[in-house]
């Protein structure tokens, strides 16, 4: 089974995505990951830095829910702790206009993260649009391995369609090609594992098959837009050279202070459930 070639994620299988358009964007032209990439951040930050890199595009990390999803923390360390990552110059909030095929637009709020530690300078030329790099080594890279976790978790979601780690990896290309047209893994899964037949006698056949059938229309070419840099603490919206190390002139200029009097209850719940996931996982399997 595929499954065992994975290097553990205690966060992969339920961490919540985004609404379409939102969410975590990693940043382009960052340099291929490696142990050191957070050993000049403190403990704290390195950790969560760390957990946000590996999630995939579209997560949400939102204070809220990555104090949910992350036990050691809760909402005041995590809020302190992504302030921290923007000053490094790993993280900056941007709003975007995404533009539909009838010519309307909407406003999106997405959260850049890079592993690569940026300067100012740097952010500043994914406001003008500028291309930051001569190239992009590890962008399609990015997308291969998420399609290829995909199929390994739909080989363990659906008896049915138990796939090998050789027919994940042959698969994975097709897979990708749904997640470069938009879809999110979820409705990957979703699209492949509903209406199957109770006996399956080529998983690999089957889904193959249906990766090309059920594979979503190209999205609509991309409109130049505006896109504006926020305060990555506020959410403010200001000039790159108003906004060092992503933060506002009053953010940068006192203490986070938040109104928080214990943890909330879905907060509480939310580790309760993740402390029973790991658990459950540790658990010797018996045979």
């Amino acid at each position: 089974m595929a499954v065992q070639q994975l290097s553990p994620a205690p966060h992969a299988p339920a961490h919540p995505m985004a609404s379409p358009g939102f969410g975590k964007q990693s940043a382009p032209d960052q340099q291929v990951r490696s142990k050191g990439d957070f050993g000049h951040l403190e403990l704290r930050e390195a950790a969560i830095a760390g957990y946000i890199d590996r999630l995939p595009d579209g997560a949400d990390i939102s204070i809220k829910t990555l104090a949910r999803e992350i036990p050691a923390y809760g909402q005041t360390a995590i809020a302190t702790a992504l302030r921290q990552l923007s000053a490094a110059g790993h993280l900056r909030r941007f709003r975007e206009p995404l533009w539909g095929a009838d010519d309307t637009v909407r406003w999106v709020q997405r959260t850049y993260f890079s592993r690569t530690q940026r300067p100012d300078a740097w952010w500043q030329s994914m406001v003008r649009g500028e291309s930051t790099e001569e190239t992009v080594p590890s962008r399609d890279e990015g997308v291969e391995g998420r399609a290829y976790a995909a199929m390994v978790q739909l080989s363990y979601q659906v008896p049915q369609l138990t796939l090998s780690e050789a027919a994940c990896q042959e698969l994975a290309p097709y897979a990708a090609e749904w997640l470069r047209r938009g879809a999110s893994e979820d409705r990957l899964l979703r699209g492949i594992g509903q209406i199957v037949p109770k006996v399956v006698h080529s998983p690999f056949a089957f889904v193959q098959a249906k990766l090309i059938k059920e594979l979503p229309p190209e999205l609509p070419a991309p409109r130049q837009g505006v896109r504006i840099m926020e305060c990555s603490e506020c959410g403010v919206a200001g000039q790159p050279a108003a906004l060092p190390g992503g933060l506002c002139r009053v953010c940068r200029s006192r203490p986070y202070v938040p109104e928080e009097r214990g943890l909330p209850a879905d907060v509480v719940r939310g580790k309760a459930d993740r402390i029973r996931y790991e658990l459950r996982e540790r658990a010797p399997v018996r045979q």
